[in-house]
């Protein structure tokens, strides 16, 4: 299946992607994680039905996109606005969606808020909403721009040159179950040559603690607006294995088992957090299933086992 570049303006700038497949099939949106970029999407993609056509943004700030502009903030809200730009651009009235980790928190906040633009959301070790303890929510919003603040402060700063090999170091380091070949693929889109070596082509501004919290009245709130069909698929090694055993994970619960209660599916694979790029293999047969059958009152045959 080849691939082609993506290219849609934003007032300052461009957001930018990959696209896979015919002009005219059923349009289905990638939306990567925190700190990734499109090519999270890389060996899944293939693996998926022909008949549709794949885009994968780089999200602000990640990959080739351009940079939000001084001042601004990455926010869940602003990264569905971009989302808005970007179906516009395509023209696309109705799609599917597939979200990993930070990426599966925008699809599901776009699919809540214009549910009949989507016809089938699938999450990627993630439960779509992240639940914030109110009592905690003042400092963790009070941290988000006191981070920014002092970001803002250090712009003149030289950013750090590395050679490829050191940069590889560094983004094993930072994801240390990502694979080899993994790395090599974010890293495509993930540097920028300069002179003396690269620099990471992320925003810095994206390490902020994220300003924009929900609570779980809120996140449910939320879940109950969304009419897609939605598949979890959560690790057994990833993002859940994380969470401290304390009021956070009975949070995560509670918006998993909102799903269950609306006859969603949640089901548990082996792996980490990235295993739709380490082991496409192992997931690709229940998204496949997942999609061809969305359309239809069909039971997909591998998601006959809930979590």
């Amino acid at each position: 299946m080849t691939n082609e570049e993506l290219c849609v303006a934003v007032p300052w700038g461009e957001i930018r992607g990959k696209v896979w497949g015919p002009n005219d099939g059923r349009p289905v949106l990638c939306l990567h994680g925190w700190a990734d970029n499109c090519g999270s999407f890389n060996t899944l993609i293939p693996l998926l039905p022909e008949g549709c056509r794949y885009v994968a943004m780089d999200l602000a700030g990640h990959g080739l996109s351009s940079h939000r502009p001084p001042g601004a903030s990455y926010t869940i809200p602003a990264y569905v606005t971009d989302v808005c730009r970007v179906v516009d651009g395509l023209h696309w009235k109705k799609f599917s969606i597939i979200g990993h980790s930070m990426g599966g928190h925008i699809a599901a906040m776009f699919t809540a808020l214009y549910p009949e633009m989507v016809d089938a959301l699938v999450l990627l070790d993630v439960h779509g909403f992240v639940p914030t303890d109110p009592k905690k929510m003042s400092k963790l919003m009070r941290q988000g721009i006191d981070e920014l603040l002092q970001f803002e402060k250090k712009t003149e700063e030289k950013t750090r040159v590395y050679t490829y090999e050191k940069a590889v170091q560094r983004l094993l380091a930072a994801n240390p179950t990502l694979s080899e070949q993994a790395v090599h693929i974010l890293l495509e889109r993930g540097l920028t040559p300069v002179e003396g070596g690269f620099v990471f082509s992320r925003d810095l501004r994206v390490n902020s603690k994220n300003i924009m919290r929900t609570s779980l009245e809120q996140c449910l709130a939320l879940q109950s607006g969304i009419q897609a069909p939605v598949l979890v698929i959560l690790a057994d090694k990833g993002y859940s294995s994380t969470l401290p055993e304390s009021s956070q994970k009975k949070l995560t619960s509670a918006v998993l088992q909102g799903y269950l209660d609306r006859n969603h599916t949640v089901v548990s694979v082996p792996g980490d957090h990235h295993v739709h790029l380490n082991n496409p293999e192992v997931i690709s047969p229940l998204i496949s299933d997942f999609l061809q059958c969305s359309r239809s009152s069909c039971q997909p045959h591998h998601l006959t086992h809930k979590l």
